[in-house]
């Protein structure tokens, strides 16, 4: 399955560098992946993917099973790294990260990543794209 161009040798390193319990960081995951040149329309594609229950909002139980969206044999991530990746997308407070508005932006990696002056280049998301 591939990821709308994604390079499935960036997807595996990103995923090996973050084995170890509270060894991913959400910021160089997305950079070694390469996300930052997509589309909005895949962006989005990708955003409804990892909400796995279509409620337009990314929940704390959908965020913790992020790498396992890129590689079903992929780990979950622990309590540390889920809040920290939430806190760092859910702009207004109420525990869940939108589809639409500020809180999207943080899911357009493009825009993010180049706020960030980082560049952005995996399985079950990479089929969606």
């Amino acid at each position: 399955m591939s990821f709308a161009g994604l390079n499935d040798a960036d997807v595996a390193a990103a995923l090996a560098a973050c084995t170890a319990a509270d060894s991913f960081n959400h910021k160089a995951f997305f950079a070694k992946v390469g996300l930052a040149s997509k589309s909005s329309d895949d962006v989005k594609k990708a955003f409804y993917v990892i909400d796995q229950d279509k409620s337009g909002f990314i929940e704390e139980d959908e965020l913790k099973l992020f790498l396992q969206n890129f590689s079903a044999s992929a780990r979950a991530l622990t309590d540390a790294e889920t809040k920290a990746f939430l806190a760092d997308g859910d702009k207004d407070g109420d525990g869940m990260i939108g589809v639409d508005g500020e809180e999207y932006s943080f899911w357009n990696f493009g825009a993010f990543f180049q706020k960030q002056n980082m560049h952005v280049p995996c399985k079950s998301l990479q089929s969606q794209m």
